[in-house]
C-alpha cells in the first residue's frame, strides 16, 4: 500500500505533470476518501486472507465479485444484457452458486471481499474522473493506515522492513507497481466499457488465482473446481462469442 502510493505519486508527476486539484474538484474529495476506504478494506482483507492460508475462499470472493458488477450495473446503470449474455452471466453463476455450496459454510471472507470491489467499480463508473489522478488520491488516502500499522510491526520485530535486505526491499518496491498498474487500468476501463462487460472480464484474475494455487502451490484440484471452472469458461465463450457478433453488426451498420 505504501510504495503504491509511492508510485503512483510519481507516475502521476511524470505523467500528468499537473497539479492534483487541477484535476480533481473539491466536491469528489468524500467519494475518492470512500472508494480509498473500500479499496483499503478490501486490500487489507486479501493481503489478510492470503498470509492465514484463506486462497480458496479469497479466489471464490473475486469469482462473485463479477457477478455483483453485473448486478450493480443493471440496477444502478440501467445497463441491459442481451439475451445471451444473460445465459452466460446465468452459467457463471451456476458455478460459482455450486463452489459455494460445496465448500460447506458461508464464504464471510469472499462476500466481504467481492462486495467491498463491486461498490467501488460502481463508484469509480459513477465518478467518472481521472483513473490517474482519482487512485493517486485514493492511494494517499490510505498510506497513513499502512504505514502506521507497518511501524507497530516494527516495533515488535515482525516487519520484512526490520530485516534491511535489499532483495527484500525490491520485492516490495515491485509490488506497490505490480498492484497499482492493475488499479490504474480498471479505473480507465471503467471510464470507457459497461459495468457488466468489465465484471465478466473479471473472471480472468480468480482463474490465475486457481491456476497458480495448483501450478505453484500445489493445492488439491476437486471436482468443485471442474464443474466452477466448466461453467464459467463456458458462460465466458458465450458472453465473448455474443460480444463480437454484436461488434461486427455495429459495425456493418
Amino acid at each position: 500500500m505504501v510504495w503504491s502510493c509511492v508510485f503512483m505519486a510519481l507516475f502521476y508527476c511524470v505523467y500528468k505533470r499537473q497539479r492534483l486539484r487541477d484535476r480533481i474538484k473539491l466536491r469528489n474529495i468524500p467519494l475518492l476518501l470512500l472508494t480509498g476506504t473500500l479499496m483499503t478494506f478490501n486490500w487489507g482483507l486479501y493481503i489478510w486472507a492470503i498470509n492465514h492460508h484463506y486462497i480458496l475462499e479469497s479466489s471464490l470472493g473475486y469469482y462473485i465479485n463479477p457477478l455483483l458488477n453485473v448486478l450493480l450495473g443493471t440496477v444502478f446503470l440501467r445497463e441491459r444484457l442481451t439475451k445471451w449474455q444473460t445465459v452466460a452471466i446465468l452459467l457463471a453463476a451456476a458455478g460459482v452458486i455450486y463452489f459455494t455450496v460445496d465448500y460447506g459454510r458461508f464464504p464471510i471472507i469472499s462476500i466481504s471481499l467481492a462486495t467491498s470491489f463491486a461498490i467501488y467499480g460502481l463508484l469509480k463508473k459513477k465518478m467518472n474522473l481521472d483513473a490517474t489522478a482519482a487512485l493517486t488520491v485514493e492511494t494517499i488516502w490510505m498510506m497513513p493506515a499502512a504505514a502506521i500499522y507497518i511501524g507497530w510491526l516494527c516495533a515488535h520485530g515482525q516487519s520484512a522492513l526490520c530485516n534491511f535486505n535489499p532483495f527484500i526491499y525490491t520485492l516490495l518496491l515491485g509490488a506497490g507497481a505490480v498492484t497499482a498498474i492493475p488499479l490504474l487500468l480498471f479505473g480507465k476501463s471503467a471510464e470507457r466499457i459497461p459495468l457488466s462487460t468489465l465484471g465478466f472480464l473479471q473472471y480472468v484474475s480468480p482463474t490465475g488465482q486457481f491456476l497458480l494455487g495448483i501450478a505453484v502451490y500445489h493445492e488439491t484440484f476437486t471436482s468443485a473446481h471442474l464443474v466452477c471452472f466448466a461453467f464459467i469458461w463456458l458462460g465466458l465463450a458465450v458472453y465473448t462469442i455474443d460480444l463480437i457478433i454484436r461488434l461486427r453488426q455495429n459495425k456493418n451498420l
